[in-house]
C-alpha cells in the first residue's frame, strides 16, 4: 500500500452537515486501520469572518463551499465505497453515477482553498519587527497612500497606531501589520 499515492478529491455532503462528515472521517482514522490505510485527512476549506454586533467583535468559522469537503485518499475498489457510503455523503464531485471515478484535485488548488499561501504572506509581514516613531506609508485600506508615523505597537494583536496627516490635522490610524509598509 505504500506504492500508493494519495490524492485530494472533493467529497460532497449535504449542506449544513460537512462537519459531522468530518466528524465522522476523523473518527474513522482513529478507530479503524483499514480506514486508516486509505485515507489520510479531511479538510473543510474555512475563513475567518469578523462581524461587530452590539459594539462587541465576533469571529466565526464560514465554509467557503457549502456542501463540500476535502479527503486526501487512496482511491480503489475498495477505498470507494468507505467514503461514499458515509452518512450524510453524497458522492463524489464529478461524475453523477456512483460508478463514474472522480478526477483528484492538484495540490496548488488545495492551498488556494485552504488558504495556506494567504497565511504565508500574512506571517511574512508578521516578522517585520516596527518600532515607534518609525515611518510608514498606508498601502491597504481607505488611507491607501498617506504616510505616517507610528505611535503604538501592539505585536500580539499584529496591530499599529499611526498617526497620519489628513487636512493639516493629526489623524491616528489603527491598522494591520499587513496595511503598512516601511518607508
Amino acid at each position: 500500500m505504500a506504492e500508493n499515492k494519495k490524492q485530494w478529491y472533493v467529497l460532497r455532503a449535504i449542506s449544513g452537515k460537512e462537519n459531522k462528515v468530518e466528524e465522522y472521517i476523523n473518527n474513522a482514522l482513529v478507530s479503524s486501520s483499514l480506514f486508516r490505510e486509505y485515507v489520510s485527512q479531511v479538510l473543510i476549506p474555512r475563513e475567518k469572518v469578523v462581524t461587530l454586533k452590539n459594539g462587541k467583535r465576533t469571529e466565526k468559522e464560514k465554509n467557503l463551499l457549502p456542501g463540500y469537503l476535502l479527503v486526501e485518499c487512496y482511491l480503489c475498489d475498495e477505498s470507494f465505497p468507505l467514503l461514499r457510503n458515509i452518512p450524510n455523503v453524497l458522492g463524489f464531485l464529478s461524475g453523477g453515477k456512483t460508478t463514474v471515478k472522480p478526477r483528484p484535485v492538484s495540490q496548488a488548488e488545495v492551498n488556494k482553498l485552504v488558504g495556506l499561501a494567504s497565511e504565508s504572506e500574512v506571517r511574512a509581514a508578521s516578522e517585520i519587527e516596527f518600532l515607534v516613531g518609525e515611518s510608514v506609508k498606508v498601502i491597504d485600506g481607505p488611507f491607501n497612500g498617506f504616510k505616517g508615523t507610528i505611535q503604538e505597537v501592539a505585536d500580539d494583536k499584529h496591530k499599529l497606531k499611526v498617526v497620519v496627516t489628513i487636512f493639516d490635522r493629526q489623524t491616528p490610524l489603527e491598522l494591520g501589520y499587513n496595511q503598512v509598509e516601511k518607508e
